[in-house]
């Protein structure tokens, strides 16, 4: 649990990549159905297919908008049996020592799930905001295949980044890229212009022009493009 943006997806798909398993990401609109009684259908055929090709791990993202508590007013009784269901099943996995199936979820808000839910993960790990180290690897990470400039300091990046999440920081780099980008369309615009007027002048036409390949070159990105896509 923990904020939005801060890797609580990625990290259950790194556990199951290293250790082998395969991955089933389940959500509210995977389970729910608009047919009476398919919703239990559903988690059945989930928990099946799961110890099909196990070893398996079972992601439920935004755990509690499926695992809410219970005593929620005004929650639907289709609500009720879908967290019955999926309890039921997982209980059974207990039962099975050769079931190798292991559930993990993800929430922002870790007080909204029902107790009996919270008793059933043995382990939570409160996944929070990246510190001003991390947020420099993350950086550096998201950066490794772009062009900067030499003089980029990531530790001032960092530093600057206070309270941003991973997806925060890969936003600001996204945002940062466009900026060379968009200046370069815009150089291109003013030569594309100039060249105009220049055979409207001369009366040449393109073809007495230099034939050739136009290079087009961006610029590194720097820490102006940082700064301004960060306001």
């Amino acid at each position: 649990f923990g904020p939005p943006g801060t890797g609580k997806t990625m990290l259950a798909k790194a556990i199951a990549r290293e250790a082998g398993a395969s991955f089933i990401n389940v959500s509210m609109s995977t389970i729910t159905s608009k047919w009476f009684g398919e919703d239990e259908k559903n988690v059945r055929a989930l928990f099946t297919l799961a110890s099909k090709v196990s070893p398996t791990i079972i992601f439920v993202d935004e755990v509690d908008s499926m695992l809410g508590q219970r005593t929620r007013v005004g929650e639907h009784e289709a609500m009720r049996k879908i967290k019955n269901e999926f309890m039921s099943h997982w209980d059974g996995l207990m039962t099975k020592p050769g079931e190798r199936i292991l559930v993990l979820a993800a929430t922002n808000r870790p007080f909204d799930l029902d107790e009996a839910i919270i008793r059933r993960f043995e382990r939570r790990i409160m996944v929070g905001l990246p510190g001003v180290e991390n947020r420099e690897k993350i950086l550096k990470t998201l950066l490794a295949k772009e062009k900067v400039d030499d003089n980029l300091d990531y530790k001032e990046l960092a530093m600057m980044t206070d309270g941003y999440t991973g997806s925060d920081l890969k936003n600001l780099c996204t945002t940062a890229a466009y900026r060379p980008v968009r200046e370069l369309i815009q150089q291109e615009m003013v030569k594309d212009t100039e060249k105009k007027k220049q055979r409207e002048t001369t009366k040449a036409s393109e073809d007495d022009e230099e034939k050739g390949e136009r290079i087009i070159t961006l610029r590194a990105l720097n820490r102006q493009d940082f700064k301004e896509a960060k306001n």
